[in-house]
């Protein structure tokens, strides 16, 4: 039997796979990656909104733009990556067993790194079988790969990141999201990806599940009811939508099998029955790593460091650097993941309820309990001013983990500071000049200028727009509120894009003056 030897083994060609095999090439070591998929790059690729974080987290970046300078960075350090390839056996011997089209093959690893990946969970209720009950992963396969339309009325079942992300890329997609809903009684992800679909006009049903999906051999609807305390339906609570698809995000799950074949000691946390892994990604058998989400479920931005950690600590493990170059660089790389890891989504606050900003400030109950800050809630946040001229109003209410907002003003208007998970404030001392960076930088689209007087009784607001078609300079519609219900009549008058801003327009309308801080969003008139 022919046993193919490398330095290092990588399975998986995701976020976390790529770069630690780019980080031990870098180092001289000889890569080999597999993937079962035909492309690279595992989930960035259906990732087209921006990332968050800071410059060295590739924020205000787009998902897949980042998979393509992963890509372009292996071809560049000649990481060898082996597609449609599926790693069927891991033994603590550091063999891999890979199935390539019908023929078996083996290899051994000086070391090797498992890089899988999570799983969608699937949730158990009557007719979950049937036609139209999909992943949200698969439901972003559809679109961002294949351009396919999942569905033309869908309900999402999850509050989470990853349902309030797909969500709204159901609706760039020309979906439209019937309902949002969650067993949980709070949304579960960021309060900016929220916000955004709740003024699109989608409704919130928080401590609610789906009963049942109707049809008889593909969905043709949806029943939901209530939950109490007891995680059991209330009677009377139902609620019925005419639906074609039913898109589940309802959590990930390690893909740790090949683990447990290596006979890696594993363990239970809050991101999933995972392998013990110390500081440097190295596993309980020797020359077996472990890196992104079958660690511990995370965003693709944490994996990215963590994979960069581990393709360092092999490095050091093979003796290609010294520990103390290894210890030089993981000190780097954690405190650009400590940095992700701060602030109310940190992991010690996962599942928890939040009641405070890091700034004292009350948290608004209503972005948890409805997706979208109360008008009268909103003032209270440092982002959100009243200035004579045109200024910024941010509208970012949570302590999460980015900053470009403050990287983007040339002016200095927008402040930060160092803490990257502070919420932004506007420094009044500086003079907003109009440019629309920030707008289109704001990788949760919560940032609106607005300027009063521009014509008597008239102002105008410009808000981040990212849907086709792409409305036109004199178009009549209406204003939604943060609600997403009309709030009043709105003129189109101005629409800007510009290779900086990546694909979002920055679309101006005018309204009357008492309407400038409730208008957050534009329809067209039908």
């Amino acid at each position: 039997m022919k046993i193919e030897r490398y330095d290092m083994i990588v399975i998986g060609a995701g976020p976390a796979g790529l770069s630690a095999a780019i980080e031990a090439a870098k180092n001289g070591l000889k890569p080999i990656v597999f993937d079962e998929n035909a492309k690279p790059g595992g989930q960035l690729f259906k990732q087209i909104h921006k990332f968050f974080g800071s410059k060295e987290h590739k924020a205000k970046v787009r998902g897949f733009k980042i998979g393509e300078e992963l890509l372009n960075e292996a071809r560049e350090y000649g990481v060898e990556v082996v597609l449609n390839a599926t790693v069927v056996g891991l033994y603590p011997e550091k063999e891999v067993t890979v199935k390539v089209k019908d023929e078996v093959k083996h290899y051994k690893g000086d070391a090797v790194l498992v890089a899988t990946g999570a799983s969608e969970n699937m949730v158990n209720f009557e007719g979950w079988t049937k036609p139209g009950v999909i992943g949200a992963g698969a439901a972003q396969t559809m679109m961002n790969l294949h351009h396919i339309k999942p569905g033309n009325r869908i309900l999402m079942l999850g509050s989470g990141n990853v349902g309030l992300v797909v969500s709204y890329q159901l609706m760039q997609s020309g979906c439209e999201v019937v309902a949002l809903a969650d067993a949980a009684p709070r949304v579960g992800g960021y309060g900016v990806h929220a916000a955004k679909i709740a003024r699109c006009g989608v409704p919130f049903y928080l401590s609610h599940t789906i009963i049942r999906v109707e049809g008889d051999t593909k969905v043709t609807g949806v029943v939901i009811g209530e939950v109490g305390p007891d995680w059991k339906i209330i009677p009377g609570t139902e609620k019925h939508f005419d639906v074609d698809t039913v898109c589940l995000a309802v959590g990930l799950s390690p893909m740790s099998q090949l683990l447990k074949q290596a006979e890696v000691e594993m363990e239970d946390t809050k991101g999933g029955h995972v392998p013990k892994c110390d500081k440097f990604g190295a596993t309980s058998v020797p020359g077996i790593y472990a890196a992104g989400d079958v660690s511990g479920i995370e965003e693709a931005s944490s994996a990215m460091i963590e994979g960069r950690m581990s393709g360092a600590s092999i490095s050091c493990y093979l003796g290609y650097i010294s520990e103390e170059d290894r210890d030089s660089r993981i000190t780097e790389l954690q405190g650009q993941l400590d940095t992700l890891r701060q602030g109310m989504f940190a992991p010690e606050n996962r599942g928890k309820l939040v009641e405070k900003t890091d700034e004292g400030i009350d948290v608004s109950m209503n972005l948890l309990n409805k997706g979208y800050v109360a008008d009268d809630e909103i003032e209270r946040f440092p982002g959100v001013t009243h200035q004579k001229g045109i200024h910024p109003v941010i509208e970012c209410t949570q302590n999460i983990p980015c900053n470009p907002c403050q990287d983007a003003c040339k002016m200095g208007c927008i402040k930060i500071g160092k803490n990257i998970t502070s919420l932004p404030a506007i420094d009044s001392e500086k003079k907003c000049i109009g440019c629309g960076m920030c707008v289109a930088s704001c990788s949760g689209q919560s940032i609106f200028l607005v300027e009063e007087d521009v014509e008597e009784g008239y102002g105008e607001v410009t808000m981040p727009y990212e849907f086709f078609p792409i409305p036109s300079v004199g178009d009549e519609g209406y204003a939604l509120g943060r609600d997403g219900k009309e709030v009043c009549k709105a003129t189109v008058t101005k629409v800007r894009t510009a290779p900086a801003f990546d694909h979002t327009y920055l679309l101006t309308i005018k309204v009357p003056n008492d309407m400038l801080m409730k208008a957050r969003f534009y329809k067209a008139t039908v």
